[in-house]
Parts: structure tokens; C-alpha cells; sequence
């Protein structure tokens, strides 16, 4: 499968500071490509060099094999995690708006379809629920049909429903053959909606493959987790790691494992077992939870 976007030792320093140090990846056509990291990892500068907004130090961007340049990048949609639009306009005016932009466009019928919009069409921008904004926002991105969508956090601060709902819009998009450069906190997104993804850290990319087999490379058998409260470091000779309270050990074997803490006196109350996630992937990699490095999040990871 051929790239439609690729990244070649990318680079962006400001001074002695290497925001960016040396990313390469590639987004497939059709695929949908996850750039994962945590605050100050260097992702929105990444980003903002791919989108244009920002010169690289060095390194190359291509475009379908070729070096991109201004003309590819009015062809290019993106989905700001905010964007101010006109006072005053209903939906389907600021469509309207957005479509004399450019030269070419979709016909608005198909995203107000392709979007659900119909609903509140006539309705004040402005009075729009998350939900309902996020899917114009969409819309806007997708005026100037694009065969390369970025979304930028789009389900931040979405309740669940609204979420999903977007999911299946993403989906449903990928499936008409455009590809999508996605960044998301929200781990269930990643590996719901990502063909690929990427681990930024510290201007870096630390991991980078297909979602489960990045599962499988670096775990086995399951999680098993307990509150923090339940571990005495005394007395448990298990790998445990902590974070958000509760102490999580990797087993290959939880029967011997379960048995091993009843033998050291450790209560079982408030066990969980699960299979590991991106979440936990991400946890293994940084030693902290994406999600909880959002910036609404205050917690901090600590390690025993």
C-alpha cells in the first residue's frame, strides 16, 4: 500500500530546545493514522509542520511521493480542536460560507448528509451542543474534498454517545478511500479508530506499529490490578507499578500470581483483570496514562 503522506527525519528546534527530533512514519492511503504523546512530546509541532502552519528545521515531507508544497497543502482538510467561526450564521450559511473558499468543492447536500446536519440545519452555530459543533467542524474539513483528513483531539470534552456517533462519521469516511492523520488522548479512540500508530516522547517516536501487534510484542497474559492501598512493599516481591491509585503487575500466569499475594498477606478486594490496552502500552513506554496527561488532568504517576 502506498503512502499518501510521509514524514523523513523531521525535525523542528527553536533554539537549543529539539521539539522535534528526527520523526519519520508514513500514512498509508485509506488508512487511518494515530499520533499518540503526551503534553510537550512534540505531537502539535509535528502536526502543525505537516499541515503547513509550521517549517521544518529539516527533513522532508511528501506528498504521493512527491515533495509536498503549497498547492497540496489548499487540498489538505483540517479539523482544529478549535476553530472560530462567524457570529451571526445558521449551519447551513456557514457551509455556504466555507464552500466560496475554493475552487472545488463537495456539494453541501452530501456533507450535511455525510455529517447529519440535517437536524439543525437553520440553527445559530453558536447554539450548537459539542456534539452537534464537532460534526460542522467536520463538515468544514471535508469542504474542499480532501484525500487527507488531520482531526485534531476531535472528541475531546464529547460525552460518550457523542463520541461514538463521531467514530462511526470517521469510520464511515475512511471507508470512501481518504486517509486521516488522528491525535487523540483518549486511548479507547486510538485503538477503536488507528490502522498505525505512533508514540511521541520528548520529540521523538518511541514506538510505532499496528495497534494489537504492538499489544503482543509487549505483553502477555494480562494485567492484574489491585488498589495501591492493598501492596506493602515489604512484603510483596511482585513488579508492581503504580498510577491513579492503584498498583498494577503484568503476569503471564495470574492463578500463580493471585496465589502469590494471598500467601504475602495482600487483600484481594477491588481486583480487576483485563487484557492489556493502548492505554497500558503507554503507561509501559512514558511511565504515565495519556488520558491523564490531558490538560484538564492534574495527576501525577508515581512508581514503587
Amino acid at each position: 500500500m502506498e503512502y499518501i503522506l510521509e514524514a523523513r527525519d523531521l525535525a523542528r528546534h527553536f533554539g537549543t530546545l529539539k521539539a522535534v527530533d528526527g520523526v519519520s512514519f508514513g500514512v498509508k492511503t485509506g488508512s487511518c493514522f494515530g499520533l499518540l504523546g503526551p503534553n510537550g512530546a512534540g505531537k502539535t509541532t509535528t502536526i502543525e509542520m505537516l499541515e503547513g502552519i509550521v517549517a521544518p528545521t529539516s527533513g522532508q515531507i511528501l506528498y504521493q511521493q512527491q515533495p509536498i508544497n503549497k498547492t497540496v497543502y489548499e487540498k489538505l482538510g483540517i479539523q482544529f480542536q478549535h476553530t472560530a467561526l462567524q457570529d451571526f450564521l445558521t449551519v447551513k450559511e456557514t457551509l455556504t460560507l466555507f464552500s466560496a473558499f475554493y475552487p472545488h468543492t463537495t456539494p453541501i447536500e452530501t456533507l450535511i448528509e455525510q455529517c447529519q446536519l440535517s437536524e439543525f440545519l437553520n440553527q445559530d452555530h453558536r447554539k450548537l451542543s459539542g456534539g452537534q459543533k464537532q460534526r460542522l467542524l467536520l463538515a468544514l474539513a471535508l469542504i474542499n474534498d480532501p484525500q487527507l483528513l488531520f482531526l485534531d483531539e476531535p472528541t475531546t470534552g464529547l460525552d460518550p454517545h457523542s463520541r461514538r456517533l463521531f467514530w462511526d462519521l470517521i469510520n464511515d469516511i475512511k471507508a470512501s478511500g481518504r486517509s486521516i492523520l488522528l491525535t487523540t488522548h483518549y486511548m479507547d479512540e486510538a485503538e477503536y479508530l488507528c490502522d498505525e500508530i505512533a508514540v511521541m516522547s520528548r520529540g521523538k517516536i518511541i514506538e510505532q506499529g499496528v495497534p494489537n501487534q504492538l499489544l503482543q510484542h509487549h505483553f502477555s497474559g494480562a494485567l492484574v490490578s489491585l488498589p495501591e492501598e492493598n501492596f506493602s512493599t515489604t512484603a510483596s516481591k511482585e513488579a508492581i507499578r503504580a498510577s491513579n491509585g492503584r498498583g498494577y503487575i503484568q503476569s503471564n500466569h495470574v492463578e500463580s500470581t493471585l496465589s502469590t499475594l494471598i500467601k504475602q498477606g495482600i487483600s484481594l478486594e477491588g481486583l480487576q483483570v483485563k487484557s492489556a490496552t493502548l492505554d497500558d502500552l503507554f503507561l509501559k513506554l512514558t511511565g504515565h496514562s495519556l488520558e491523564k496527561d490531558s490538560p484538564n488532568s492534574q495527576e501525577e504517576t508515581q512508581h514503587v
